[in-house]
């Protein structure tokens, strides 16, 4: 079966490819700097060689044009060969020891008879039996004599003891690049295996708490470096997982606490009507209760999924009046409730992006509150503050217990004296989930207490000293 791309099986673990990647680029260096000391010792060599050769070849040429035999003028040492050639590359005169012919190629000769010319003979490699570096000078530079007339004259060397000494020189360099590269490997591969071992301990932690285990932290080293720094961060992610599982946890048992009171009062109330016949009035009475019973279900689990409900995405959507937003809300909560002293004051074409029915509720609900467990008179403002539009609903009752304040827009948190009123605790749970799903801020101060659930911007606060205050801070439409 082919192997899906994209899906990483089949890669080499992470410290091999470091290694080798490391030891790529250990080749390339290394290999760079053997070349660079080659040339330079080969340039060395053959400008040694090139001396020798001008000084004979000097002899050999200033002989040839005076027409003094070569054999008689040039003094050839070990090692060291002349010829003297005519215009069609054959040798006129040559030294003893040369194997008959010419040691030029034709296209070397040509370019011989307009300038001088340094040639090689034979190769480095493989080991040729008669390697030799030629000099050629023209008699006449540019002219072509006759046959049969000397046209250039060649100094050759032999270099043996050159070839050699490069030879050897490149395998010296290809054994020391090579121990080189295996120690650097071996180093490279020791410190891979030690940067990534607290890597390593991170993911058996991380295996631990796949696996169930509670409470884990990452060992994370006392040093500034990067895998520290991912260390704190994977431990402030823990836990910030954990205080949000705890919280999911005590959010599903105060959900079953709240469901199994009305669900015991009415499979009660249901079981004592089937006990014995019951008149109609007491069977009215009997369904009336459990009509009441289910509403507060029903109102209880729609309370649950809209704070279970994802956030809705505001970067698109259109914006909202406030203005006429408030305005309508108040007026249709004043006709429906009837509370007296319920005012409203918003300051005309302030727009927020978001969605006008999960705002609307989280008005209502802060409405619901003031009315419930505040006092009259209840004033709804709507201000702009720098690029902010800032939401208040203010009530003149006796305000919060201060110690609850903080814990206010928590789920199913509810003051000691606001057991006995109507609600599970969810009012404030649902405005704080709305503010940050429209990436603002709220802020509760009652009693003096100004708390802010998760701060984002620095603006003060602007209410009465005296009762409940609930602000909404949300960012405004940009025209």
């Amino acid at each position: 079966m082919p192997r899906r791309r994209g899906t990483g099986r089949g890669r080499l673990p992470l410290r091999v490819r470091l290694v080798a990647g490391f030891a790529a680029a250990m080749l390339v260096v290394l290999t760079g700097a053997g070349a660079f000391v080659y040339l330079r010792v080969r340039y060395a060599l053959d400008l040694r060689l090139d001396e020798d050769l001008a000084a004979q070849s000097a002899q050999l040429t200033a002989a040839a044009r005076a027409g003094t035999p070569p054999a008689v003028a040039v003094r050839s040492g070990p090692g060291e060969y002349w010829q003297l050639l005519d215009a069609t590359n054959r040798v006129l005169a040559a030294s003893p020891g040369l194997p008959p012919g010419s040691l030029l190629a034709p296209d070397q000769l040509d370019r011989a008879l307009r300038r001088p010319v340094r040639a090689d003979r034979g190769t480095l490699l493989p080991i040729s039996a008669r390697p030799l570096r030629l000099y050629v000078v023209p008699l006449r530079p540019g002219a072509r004599p006759a046959a049969g007339q000397p046209a250039v004259t060649v100094a050759a060397v032999r270099r043996d003891q050159r070839d050699e000494a490069l030879r050897e020189l490149i395998g010296q360099l290809t054994l020391a690049n090579l121990a080189a590269l295996a120690v650097a490997s071996l180093v490279g591969y020791r410190l891979a295996g030690a940067a990534l071992a607290p890597v390593e301990r991170y993911r058996a932690e991380a295996a631990r708490i796949a696996a169930g285990a509670t409470g884990v932290r990452l060992a994370v080293p006392g040093t500034d470096d990067e895998v520290a720094r991912l260390g704190r961060t994977l431990n402030d992610m823990l836990a910030a997982q954990e205080a949000v599982l705890a919280r999911e946890r005590q959010f599903i048992s105060d959900a079953s606490h709240e469901l199994r009171t009305p669900l015991t009062l009415l499979s009660t109330e249901l079981e004592l009507a089937l006990r014995r016949p019951r008149s109609t009035g007491e069977l009215e009475r009997t369904i009336r209760h459990a009509a009441a019973d289910t509403a507060d279900l029903i109102a209880l689990a729609e309370a649950l999924l809209a704070v279970g409900a994802p956030p809705v995405p505001t970067d698109t959507a259109p914006p909202v009046d406030l203005a006429a937003l408030l305005t309508d809300l108040v007026e249709r909560y004043r006709t429906s409730t009837g509370p007296d002293g319920l005012h409203c004051r918003a300051e005309p074409a302030l727009t927020v992006p978001g969605e006008a029915s999960g705002l609307g509720r989280a008005v209502t609900n802060l409405l619901d509150n003031a009315h419930r467990h505040g006092g009259p008179p209840v004033t709804v403002t709507a201000s702009r503050v720098g690029g902010l539009a800032r939401i208040t609903v203010h009530d003149e009752g006796p305000g919060m217990p201060p110690s609850f304040v903080p814990h206010a827009a928590e789920r199913f948190r509810r003051a000691d004296t606001s057991r006995t009123s109507p609600g599970a605790g969810l009012g404030l749970s649902l405005v704080e989930a709305t503010v940050r799903a429209h990436r603002g801020e709220l802020r509760i101060c009652s009693g003096g207490v100004h708390h802010r659930v998760d701060p984002r911007f620095d603006v003060p606060c602007d209410h009465p000293a005296q009762g409940t205050s609930i602000t909404l801070l949300l960012p405004t439409a940009h025209p």
